[in-house]
């Protein structure tokens, strides 16, 4: 059964079926036809049997519109359907001596018989194949010509000779051409194994065949891409690049038909890199005693990532994220991530990306956390920009002060000092007018 599929395979790639072209089939399948044996032509191509046109060496024949003809003169026939042009020609003798070889495909790896045969089946003596001209020096008694197995190297023009009573005849030479077996079985491998490759890396295709034979060519290509990547059994990528993932396909000919591989889907894998650490809650909303959590990321780099925390430079956990339950002065400090990733075959290159740090700091007793990201030297910057607007602040009060007390006072402003003090004085010695009669008299 499987080689009934590969045979039909191989006819549908050389368009035997008619799918691609119009064939002209013969019964008996012989070649050449011989007149005597009756013989049928059948017009397979595009179209409907009603649009067939025969010809006859070169000039319409017969009775058109008909899918098959039966042949009552020696000569060269084709038929024309409009889908698929013009078939084959096939060739019907009334010759004294014929050599036939069978109306098929012939594969390599087949047994195939040639026969030599007179007119109206006159019998036929002392019987010589040829090729080439090249007396094959067989047997002069039988007829038949056997090429068991069929080679590449069979092919050729084959032609007969042989004793038709009264005369010593020789047929017209028929050509035999061997097809290689049809190709099945492309498969693709690689190394490194399963597609997989470091940036930079080499990676090696290869291209097998299951069955099939002849001189193969092969190309390459890449999904997506219309370029040719090469034309022999290995593709050779000495440098992978970002661009170079992607699915990969092996076609594969022998003259006679085509076979493509299934895609290998082939994945450049990228160190890890740009590792950042994102607090939750956000820094400004986190105070002492709550739950915070820390996730690593990076933004690029192939799987799998590991990553490992650092707490004040040593490993504290690992795993993408980090929670910090409770946060108290025992969690002060900076934090960083790093992520690894190893890469290549059997995972032989090791690729770290680590963080920014990120500092968290809480004061004993106080219920806020200052949490600040980057360098160590951003927090003790911060504290000495407050300690210089604080200074500058009292510096001013003090500056303030000396002023008030060099410049003259009005001594019926009231006390700047306590000026509660002096209203609650001029309540207990209420002033009148008769006051000033009083001291008046006194003093005439």
């Amino acid at each position: 059964m499987a080689r009934k599929v590969a045979l039909l395979l191989w006819a549908q790639t050389l368009g035997l079926t008619g799918a691609q072209t119009t064939q002209l089939l013969v019964e008996p399948p012989w070649r050449p036809a011989v007149l005597w044996d009756r013989v049928t032509l059948t017009c397979q191509g595009l179209g409907t049997a009603g649009a067939t046109t025969w010809y006859k060496d070169g000039q319409r024949w017969g009775q058109q519109g008909l899918d098959h003809l039966s042949v009552t003169e020696s000569g060269t026939y084709t038929c024309d359907r409009p889908g698929s042009g013009h078939s084959p020609p096939v060739r019907v003798l009334d010759d004294e001596l014929v050599l036939q070889v069978p109306a098929r495909a012939l594969l390599e790896g087949d047994t195939v018989t040639l026969r030599c045969r007179g007119r109206q089946d006159n019998p036929v003596t002392r019987v010589r194949f040829y090729r080439e001209e090249k007396d094959l020096w067989e047997s002069l008694r039988g007829t038949e010509l056997s090429l068991s197995p069929l080679q590449l190297h069979h092919s050729g023009h084959y032609s007969c000779s042989g004793l038709v009573k009264p005369f010593l005849s020789r047929s017209a030479a028929v050509p035999v051409t061997v097809h290689g077996a049809p190709l099945s079985g492309v498969s693709l491998s690689a190394q490194p194994p399963r597609g997989q490759v470091a940036l930079g890396d080499r990676l090696v295709l290869s291209c097998a065949v299951a069955t099939g034979t002849g001189p193969l060519s092969f190309s390459w290509h890449r999904e997506g891409s219309g370029a040719l990547l090469g034309t022999s059994p290995h593709l050779e990528l000495h440098h992978v690049g970002d661009n170079d993932s992607g699915q990969y396909r092996c076609r594969v000919s022998n003259g006679d038909s085509v076979a493509e591989s299934d895609p290998l889907n082939v994945t450049v894998l990228v160190p890890v890199a740009n590792a950042t650490i994102i607090p939750s809650p956000p820094s400004h909303q986190v105070h002492a005693g709550d739950n915070v959590t820390l996730r690593c990321s990076v933004q690029v780099g192939s799987a799998p990532v590991t990553f490992t925390w650092l707490h004040n430079g040593k490993e504290v956990a690992w795993g993408p994220l980090l929670e910090l339950r409770a946060f108290d002065v025992g969690h002060s400090g900076t934090y960083q991530c790093m992520a690894t990733n190893q890469l290549g075959q059997d995972g032989h290159r090791v690729f770290q990306a680590l963080s920014p740090e990120l500092a968290l700091e809480v004061t004993p007793g106080s219920p806020w956390v200052t949490v600040a990201a980057g360098v160590s030297g951003a927090l003790s910057f911060l504290l000495l920009l407050v300690g210089v607007i604080v200074a500058w602040h009292r510096w001013h009060r003090v500056y303030a002060r000396k002023h008030q007390e060099r410049a003259p006072q009005d001594p019926l402003a009231p006390s700047v000092e306590d000026p509660q003090a002096t209203y609650m004085e001029l309540q207990r010695q209420p002033w009148e007018p008769s006051d000033i009669y009083d001291n008046l008299h006194q003093k005439l």
